[in-house]
């Protein structure tokens, strides 16, 4: 499979971004962020958007485990037992955001962009992303190359492809 330039992934995340502001506006809907590893990277791509203020209200970055803790309601046993880096973490930073910002649909992205923080268990690249729909989590975990900018392009790019999936929606 070859290897998609960054250029390319940005290419694509601002079609998603469309495609997405014109069907939640549609369907009257709201979307949301928690982003750690992309450091709003996700929403200032999203916002790129025309009309993406009538979608979005507000996303949260949260680097820092006390912030997915007391904001985003991330449970300190999930932290404890399985860490920031995992599928748990990102179905409740998810859950919490749309909570926190009475949205209908939440992303959330938590990762290791590197260049260093890896583990063998989980090495730089090691992204989980999650998009919450009403009530329904579906969190994937991401194995990207590339350094620290290739990573979090990707997961931009996989977090607005995973949205899309599960909203149906076509670009």
């Amino acid at each position: 499979m070859p290897r998609i330039s960054t250029a390319q992934l940005r290419k694509e995340s601002e079609e998603l971004s469309r495609a997405l502001v014109k069907a939640l506006s549609e369907r009257k809907m709201k979307i949301t962020m928690a982003e750690s590893c992309t450091a709003g990277l996700l929403s200032g791509t999203f916002c790129s958007a025309p009309g993406a203020s009538g979608v979005f209200d507000g996303a949260l970055v949260s680097y820092a485990n006390r912030i997915k803790e007391t904001l985003l309601g991330v449970s300190d046993a999930t932290l404890a037992s399985v860490g920031a880096v995992s599928a748990a973490c990102a179905e409740q930073m998810a859950r919490g955001a749309a909570k926190l910002f009475g949205a209908d649909v939440a992303l959330s992205v938590t990762g290791i962009a590197g260049p260093g923080g890896g583990t063998p268990e989980k090495p730089v690249g090691t992204v989980f992303i999650c998009c919450y729909c009403r009530g329904n989590a579906e969190v994937r975990r991401f194995c990207f190359e590339g350094n620290r900018a290739a990573v979090r392009a990707a997961s931009v790019c996989a977090a607005l492809r995973l949205a899309a999936e599960r909203l149906n929606v076509e670009y």
